[in-house]
């Protein structure tokens, strides 16, 4: 479980820097609504004049979700504030509508938080 914990820490920390910082410009077909970029899908959300602050915790918590491979007492901070971020994610898809299937990525990630979390957790007791 703690070689899991790990694999799923680089993942999720890579995942959320990737989609922040090289692909928040572009169109994926799990953007919410109609958006075309990361900040239209804020704006589909209501959520407009909060991109830079959420984009700014999501990446902190990615970079501490990294470092916990070093430092382990920031693993169960990180992945549980980008877990809880998640589970927002996947409430805003539904609340405007999306499939089920725009969700997924979101999805995902929230069950690898729980995971690392859990681990995390566990290993403190």
């Amino acid at each position: 479980m703690k070689l899991l914990s790990k694999i799923l820490s680089v993942i999720v920390g890579l995942t959320v820097i990737n989609v922040w910082l090289f692909r928040s410009g572009k169109s994926t077909s799990y953007r919410g609504g109609d958006a075309s970029s990361l900040m239209e899908e804020f704006v589909v959300y209501g959520l407009g004049d909060y991109f830079l602050t959420i984009g700014i915790i999501k990446v902190g918590l990615a970079i501490l979700l990294i470092l916990s491979l070093y430092f382990q007492k920031l693993r169960l901070i990180s992945a549980s504030g980008i877990g809880l971020m998640m589970l927002v994610a996947i409430f805003m898809h539904f609340s405007v509508g999306d499939e089920l299937i725009k969700s997924m990525p979101a999805s995902v990630m929230l069950i690898s938080c729980i995971i690392i979390a859990y681990s995390s957790k566990k290993s403190f007791t």
